[in-house]
């Protein structure tokens, strides 16, 4: 058939036959289309008879697609998502926050920062749709590079190849000890000199957070206690209860010490934290969402 000639069927019409095999019965079909029984049997017999195919075999009280039919089936469903895409695509030019996107966050920052940007971003872009995606970094930027995930909310001081970022707000960490600690005693901020010769709990294998106090535990020679926590709750419980310290992202501390257990001095003498922000694929063509997103996210965290 020439690319131009008119087509034997229409776009409605394969929504027909689609919604008459899932549902194994016309009357169900006309249900799912809001349309009458009759119509859309005439149409159904309609497109039949275009292909010149029989694509049901009708009995009194059961519809069955014929093999036919079956080939028939497939093609109007990929025909159909294709249809659905350039709809998408259409809404997208006239409004890029008329999407869908994945997003990934990192678990010690979903908890405490989720519940504020959410909101945030529903109330300014209502027709943007966000699927957040708790995971660790690596398989965040493993899944933002593969095209998984359209971007990821995570700390920028994560090795991020190939990815574009956009700042949303620094995240300091507060020494975070018992009530019985020797630091607690203390009214006045601790510096990193404190942190020489402690012992420190920190969190699992995996987590970037660990990393970033790692790399000031070999610096301060602090000492690594042998538990290592899956989770910043479970991390707070065990110091809570014993008479080591951890550092505290300070955008966990109202939801992790709400209890008041904890015991919290913060840190002077260095930029001991990090960056909290919007990574994705560099050159992709969400860059202009994600940095408007940011910005929302910035205000809702200020």
């Amino acid at each position: 058939m020439p690319e131009y000639a008119p087509l034997p069927v229409t776009l409605r019409q394969l929504q027909y036959v689609l919604a008459v095999a899932e549902t194994g019965s016309f009357h169900g079909a006309a249900a799912r289309c809001h349309v009458s029984q009759p119509g859309l049997s005439t149409q159904v017999k309609a497109l039949e008879e275009a292909l010149g195919v029989t694509v049901f075999e009708r009995a009194p009280r059961a519809v069955r697609v014929t093999a036919e039919g079956e080939r028939v089936l497939e093609r109007a469903r990929r025909l159909l998502r294709e249809a659905v895409a350039l709809a998408e695509d259409a809404r997208q030019c006239r409004d890029p926050f008329a999407r869908a996107l994945s997003v990934g966050v990192i678990p010690t920052v979903a908890p405490y920062v989720l519940t504020r940007v959410t909101p945030a971003l529903r109330a300014a872009h209502p027709a943007l749709r966000v699927r957040w995606v708790e995971d660790k970094t690596s398989a965040l930027v493993r899944d933002i590079a593969a095209g998984v995930l359209d971007g990821a909310l995570l700390a920028l001081e994560a090795e991020l190849p190939g990815m574009a970022t956009a700042e949303v707000t620094r995240d300091p960490f507060v020494l975070a000890c018992a009530p019985s600690h020797p630091l607690a005693r203390r009214r006045a901020k601790v510096t990193l000199d404190d942190v020489r010769g402690l012992d420190l709990l920190l969190l699992d294998e995996g987590h970037c957070l660990r990393d970033q106090v790692l790399s000031l535990c070999h610096a301060r020679r602090a000492e690594e206690l042998p538990f290592r926590a899956t989770s910043l709750a479970t991390l707070v419980q065990m110091v809570a209860a014993g008479d080591a310290a951890t550092l505290l992202p300070r955008v966990a501390v109202e939801v992790e010490n709400r209890a008041s257990q904890l015991v919290l001095r913060p840190v002077e003498g260095g930029t001991l934290g990090r960056t909290l922000g919007f990574a994705w694929r560099r050159g992709a063509p969400v860059g202009a969402v994600f940095e408007a997103l940011a910005a929302i996210a910035r205000r809702a965290l200020s």
